[in-house]
């Protein structure tokens, strides 16, 4: 845990976001009686929330971290090792995902343990879709199309903090409004996170025209969409260079941008401050490219 919350080696940006969230909305006015307990525009129960989110997230960043042995070759190590890090990885992130449930329990608001429980759940789905593709041999995207892209991205990537967004604001008690706001912010923002790093190995200046990129990312998807099935497979071997001068890239900026939008959309309902600023520059930054 001590590695976890040391910001040199963990940039916490969920964490950070469900903060300024928090700031951006303030005290709600119908609970006046209790904004003692705030500090610097936050209440300590939406702090805790924090760090319950950047456990999950890190319990499942280490739970990826697990290595499938049936791979192995014989040149990447011992395999007695190699169990020993999978058994280490299940534990620590099981003793990660303990902590955050323990502290959910703690904050004593069974609206917001079923909104985090139900993210946890997401979690679970979402990368189970993940290693059940990548475990294919070809690991082509199966003509799933955007619109199950979209889904499967919300699952994997989304839900944790749109929902850790949304209970942020239920412990303030503030409106259904305000919570779907929140949840909206959340959930288009790190849709734009991920379609940002889906563009990147297409849109670097100092293009190195090796940088791995997958099969399933955004412009794949939509290149395949455009292109058609089999065109698509007919290009696998020159994939790089097809969706560059293809129209993937372009619709996949494009697609960045929309839920960049709709998310500085869903801050405007907030009033303005400087927490505000700093949720609105957080999408301004992932939805620029050279």
């Amino acid at each position: 845990r001590g590695f976890v919350y040391d910001s040199r080696n963990n940039l916490q940006m969920r964490g950070l976001v469900v903060l300024l969230i928090s700031k951006a909305a303030g005290p709600s006015t119908t609970e006046l009686s209790f904004q003692d307990n705030m500090v610097s525009g936050i209440y300590s129960s939406q702090r805790s929330l924090a760090e319950i989110t950047e456990l999950i997230h890190t319990a499942f960043l280490v739970h990826r971290g697990i290595v499938n042995i049936g791979e192995l070759k014989s040149c990447d190590g011992p395999l007695k090792d190699m169990q020993f890090g999978n058994k280490m990885a299940v534990l620590s992130g099981d003793f990660l995902l303990a902590n955050a449930c323990t502290s959910l329990a703690q904050l004593q608001n069974t609206k917001v343990v079923e909104l985090i429980s139900s993210a946890i759940g997401d979690l679970v789905q979402g990368i189970y879709y993940e290693n059940s593709k990548s475990s294919e041999e070809n690991c082509l995207t199966d003509d799933i199309g955007i619109s199950r892209w979209k889904e499967q991205v919300f699952l994997s990537h989304s839900a944790l903090l749109a929902k850790s967004c949304q209970a942020a604001m239920e412990l303030a008690k503030h409106s259904t409004e305000i919570q779907d706001m929140a949840f909206q912010y959340g959930k288009h923002m790190s849709m734009s996170h991920k379609l940002h790093s889906d563009l990147r190995p297409f849109v670097k200046e100092s293009s190195s025209d090796t940088m791995a990129f997958s099969l399933n990312s955004a412009p794949a998807i939509l290149h395949q969409e455009f292109l058609g099935r089999e065109a698509w497979i007919k290009q696998i071997r020159e994939l790089q260079e097809a969706i560059k001068a293809g129209k993937g890239v372009t619709s996949a900026i494009d697609l960045c941008r929309c839920h960049g939008n709709r998310a500085l959309a869903a801050l405007e309902r907030f009033p303005p401050s400087e927490a505000r600023d700093a949720l609105a520059n957080i999408v301004y930054a992932v939805t620029r490219f050279p």
